[in-house]
């Protein structure tokens, strides 16, 4: 008799959790959106190390110890990279690169525009040259680079470049 009552007894606990475990249901869409309400990320990724290659050739590298991703936001979804972001890009089949690392980094989605702020460092390998600026953007879609900040080199020769500079 007390071995039927501690199976009932299990198999009633049994149902129950699972009777809970199915009732609770949200959609995809109902957890995105409460995400975004309270200006969430979607995902997190520590130590993030990305290789975009194109036809098989690597193009270009970025490391980050910080990747949040709101890519649900509705209007502007973004990438955020609160602990600073490096990219290397390579050209002509890795002889010619260029080095951007920044202290703090934003990339939008739908407008493929990104923004590096802070300690911002433009390294041309190739020239052997290096800006440096508070504030950088990327257009992905015409491959420019632009600033509203001063743009400084460092160089012997040093000059302050305001405006735009073509990198490449």
């Amino acid at each position: 008799m007390k071995i039927n009552t501690y199976i009932i007894v299990k198999n009633s606990a049994v149902a129950l959790a699972i009777g809970l475990f199915f009732s609770c249901k949200n959609s995809t869409k109902q957890v995105r959106n409460f995400l975004a309400e309270k200006n969430l990320p979607i995902s997190v990724a520590k130590k993030v190390y990305h290789v975009y290659k194109d036809s098989g050739v690597i193009t270009s590298k970025l490391y980050t110890p910080l990747l949040n991703d709101f890519r649900n936001r509705d209007e502007h979804p973004y990438h955020e990279f609160p602990e600073g972001i490096k990219i290397i890009n390579f050209e002509n089949n890795g002889k010619d690169s260029v080095t951007i690392i920044g202290d703090y980094a934003l990339s939008y989605t739908k407008t493929a525009i990104s923004e590096i702020k802070d300690n911002v460092v433009i390294i041309n390998h190739t020239e052997d040259s290096k800006l440096e600026t508070d504030q950088l953007f990327w257009d992905q879609n015409t491959q420019y680079f632009f600033s509203e900040k001063k743009l400084y080199n460092p160089s012997p020769n040093t000059y302050d470049i305001y405006g735009s500079k073509n990198l490449y």
